[in-house]
C-alpha cells in the first residue's frame, strides 16, 4: 500500500481500525487472564460461582465484589491464646463424638462460627459465611459447605453415622486452616486431620481413647 498515495482521512482511518482492532486484541487477552486468575485462585468455587450465576461473566463478577468485600474486614490470624482456647474447644466436641456424634457436629458447626468470628468475619447467614471465607481459603470452602449441609440433615434426622464422621473431617479441615494461620513463620505442629475409617463404630481415635480412659 502506497500510503503516501492516501488521504489524510484514509490514514485517519486505517489508524482508527488498527486501534480498534489492537484493543479488541488487549480485551481477549485482559479477559482470557481474569478467568484464568479467577479460577486459579477460587478452584470449585469458581465453577460453583458459574453454575449458579448462568455464565463467566456473572460468577466472575460476582467472585470479584466476593473480594472486595473482604478486603474491608479486618482478619487476622488467631492469637496466641486464642489458638490454644480454640484448640481445646476442638479437642473436647471431638471427644464427644463416640457418645453423642448428632451433638458433636452442631457444637463444630458452632465451634467454627466462633472460630471465624473471632478472626474477624462478620456473622451473617450461612451462604454469605461461605462466600467470605471461599476468598482466603477456597478450597476448604467446599468442606465446609458440606459439613454444613449434614448438619442441617441431622437436624431432620436424615444423616448417617457415616455422614456425621464426614461432617466432623470436613469441618476439621477449614479448623486447621483458620488455626494454622500465624503472624509469623513459626511452624506449628497441627494434629492430622483424621480420615474415617469405616470399619469402627467410633470416630475418631482421640476420642475412643478419651472413653477408655
Amino acid at each position: 500500500m502506497d500510503l503516501q498515495a492516501l488521504t489524510p482521512t484514509q490514514i485517519a482511518i486505517i489508524v482508527a481500525v488498527i486501534v480498534v482492532v489492537m484493543g479488541a486484541i488487549a480485551f481477549v487477552v485482559l479477559k482470557k487472564r481474569r478467568t484464568e486468575k479467577l479460577r486459579q485462585h477460587f478452584g470449585p468455587e469458581y465453577d460453583r460461582a458459574v453454575a449458579e450465576g448462568g455464565n463467566k461473566r456473572i460468577a466472575e463478577s460476582r467472585l470479584e465484589e466476593r473480594t472486595e468485600r473482604v478486603k474491608k474486614f479486618h482478619i487476622h490470624p488467631l492469637t496466641v491464646e486464642d489458638r490454644a482456647r480454640f484448640t481445646d474447644q476442638w479437642d473436647r466436641v471431638q471427644g464427644h463424638f463416640v457418645d453423642a456424634p448428632a451433638g458433636a457436629v452442631a457444637e463444630a458447626d458452632q465451634l467454627i462460627g466462633d472460630l471465624m468470628a473471632t478472626c474477624g468475619y462478620p456473622m451473617s447467614d450461612f451462604e454469605q459465611r461461605a462466600a467470605d471465607i471461599s476468598v482466603e481459603h477456597p478450597i476448604v470452602t467446599q468442606n465446609y459447605r458440606s459439613a454444613h449441609d449434614i448438619a442441617l440433615r441431622q437436624a431432620k434426622g436424615q444423616a448417617s453415622t457415616e455422614d456425621l464422621r464426614r461432617a466432623m473431617i470436613h469441618y476439621r479441615a477449614l479448623f486447621d486452616e483458620l488455626v494454622s494461620q500465624r503472624h509469623d513463620t513459626t511452624v506449628v505442629e497441627r494434629k492430622p486431620v483424621i480420615a474415617v475409617d469405616r470399619d469402627r463404630a467410633d470416630y475418631p481415635p482421640e476420642a475412643a481413647r478419651v472413653r477408655r480412659g
